[in-house]
């Protein structure tokens, strides 16, 4: 091949257009960057009243009335992480934030967060059925899922139901927004190379649930949901 011929079909390459990224979740640019990251906790104290046991709840699993909960987060990241919790009637319980101004007051990356705030745990109540967490985290704030939170703690005690189904509705069109989005890592923390583990738990004492902890990364969303049948 002759040197100015080489040199032309370089300078023709040069002027085709370079081609833009795949484009996925309704138009937003997937990478693997991780810009979403946090500690995250679910643990439980099951068995009867003096005997109960701590355990980390990572699944879908079986709870009983008398058993008590309490939930863990902190931010690695600037992230938005909102945690809500559906009773078995539809009622809606946004758990964190513990209220949506909390955002730009209170929510700072490092800081340990539980719920219920403090040592104090929740005791599952006597009302059985079907009950569902819901665990999403997002690089922005997910404002169409906060104005649906928020219509439904402001309503009227008969318009409930149905907020609270536009509330859970939400829920299910951001996870489908974002689904092409990865979970770039989900993993007990480990302390001198060993995972943080629950046999170290005092049972005579309500352990530190952040022992428990997950470190979650992931690329502009993070969704999990924990359905409990409450027995």
């Amino acid at each position: 091949m002759k040197l100015h011929r080489a040199f032309g079909i370089l300078f023709a390459l040069l002027l085709i257009p370079r081609l833009a990224p795949a484009q996925t979740g309704g138009g937003q640019q997937a990478s693997s960057d991780e810009n979403v990251a946090f500690q995250w906790a679910f643990g439980a104290m099951v068995g009867d009243e003096g005997a109960k046991k701590f355990v980390s709840v990572t699944k879908d699993t079986v709870l009983h009335s008398g058993d008590q909960v309490k939930l863990f987060v902190q931010l690695t990241k600037e992230c938005y992480v909102y945690v809500l919790h559906v009773g078995a009637k539809g009622e809606v319980t946004l758990l964190f934030p513990y209220e949506i101004k909390q955002f730009a007051t209170d929510y700072k990356t490092g800081k340990n967060y539980y719920i219920p705030k403090g040592r104090s745990w929740d005791a599952l109540d006597n009302a059985t059925g079907r009950e569902t967490f819901y665990v999403l985290a997002s690089a922005d704030r997910l404002l169409d899922l906060e104005a649906k939170i928020g219509n439904y703690l402001s309503a009227d005690a008969s318009k409930k139901d149905d907020m609270g189904k536009d509330v859970v509705a939400e829920i299910r069109n951001v996870k489908k927004h974002y689904k092409n989005f990865a979970t770039l890592a989900e993993k007990p923390i480990t302390i001198g190379g060993n995972v943080r583990g629950l046999e170290k738990a005092e049972e005579s004492r309500r352990p530190d649930v952040a022992t428990i902890a997950t470190q979650i990364s992931a690329n502009n969303f993070y969704s999990k949901t924990f359905t409990i049948d409450h027995q």
